[in-house]
């Protein structure tokens, strides 16, 4: 469909990405490359006998053939897509497809990417189409799968990076910040105590000091968590000061914040922030007690002659970070 689409509809096409494909996949008298019938008719027995389970999954993703979970998934996909007949009928459609008359039309530049010994179609389908597409590139990928979400996946994406945007993956930007995260201690506790109406009256008003000292130190809102935010700074000491002030002022709301902050390279996803520093800071956050702002070496080293103080909470495993991390409470 894809072929035949920019073939007639080349001012609505730029460019054309064809993997694992043919023109025409049963043989006839003109087109000796085809599978004979009985090719179809083993598949079509194949389905009928053994649906309900990883159909053919020896042709399609041979290489994880004994892979339980990949076969249980493969298996509920087949399910959940079509049934026995479904399978049966594409089957036989694959039988009448032909765009063989649709190749020399095709005037957008296409990049052809087929598995050298792909098990379902050809490796030389590939080669066919590339030969008769005007603008057309073949690449030669190692492999006998033909599902794409199976085998070497990550050169499939990057030979379609490199075609469609003319260059492959760089490194994520990143720059330095410090992260803080906090959360509401007993919030689900609280909220049955409250009910709804009233929950969300308070969730209002916690929002609202977080955003205002945010203001105040000059910290950036990245996302809210449902009773937590996520933001960074451009320093440490104004994050803990930032965190501090905030756990006054939420004390006269009735409820407990804890925090966490930590400094390091964070990756620059628009408006979001990632990366092993984001993780570290929710990791730390998630260790502090009710009222508590806990905070990484990193960040006690980072803010010495501040004037601010800290009581050492030891060495923690953070479940993800590599390592064991010696943690400080702000006092």
């Amino acid at each position: 469909m894809s072929m035949l689409f920019a073939a007639t509809h080349p001012d609505r096409v730029s460019s054309l990405v064809l993997y694992g494909t043919f023109a025409r996949l049963s043989r006839a008298p003109d087109f000796p490359l085809g599978l004979p019938a009985v090719a179809f008719d083993r598949w079509a027995e194949m389905v009928r006998r053994e649906w309900g389970g990883p159909v053919g999954i020896d042709l399609w993703a041979p290489s994880l053939v004994g892979d339980r979970g990949f076969e249980r998934s493969w298996a509920h996909l087949l399910r959940h897509g079509t049934s026995p007949a479904g399978g049966i009928a594409l089957l036989d459609l694959y039988r009448e497809i032909d765009a063989r008359a649709a190749l020399p039309a095709i005037d957008a530049p296409a990049l052809v990417l087929h598995r050298r010994d792909d098990r379902v179609v050809r490796f030389e389908h590939g080669t066919y189409l590339a030969e008769r597409i005007p603008r057309a590139t073949l690449v030669e990928l190692e492999g006998t799968d033909h599902v794409f979400f199976a085998g070497d996946q990550d050169t499939i994406l990057d030979e379609v990076e490199e075609f469609l945007v003319g260059s492959r993956a760089s490194e994520p930007e990143r720059g330095l910040a410090t992260v803080l995260f906090t959360d509401i201690v007993g919030s689900t506790e609280k909220a049955a105590q409250l009910g709804d109406r009233d929950w969300r009256a308070l969730i209002e008003r916690h929002d609202a000091a977080i955003r205002r000292q945010l203001t105040l130190h000059r910290g950036r809102e990245v996302k809210t968590m449902g009773d937590g935010f996520l933001a960074t700074f451009d320093g440490p000491a104004r994050a803990i000061r930032c965190a501090t002030a905030l756990q006054g002022e939420v004390a006269g709301l009735g409820i407990e914040v804890r925090a966490g902050i930590h400094t390091g390279e964070v990756d620059l996803i628009g408006d979001d922030v990632g990366g092993m520093a984001v993780n570290i800071g929710a990791r730390i956050g998630a260790l502090a007690d009710a009222g508590e702002v806990l905070v990484s070496s990193t960040v006690r080293e980072l803010v010495v002659g501040s004037g601010l103080e800290f009581a050492d909470r030891g060495v923690q495993t953070l479940k993800g970070a590599p390592g064991e991390w010696r943690l400080f409470s702000c006092t």
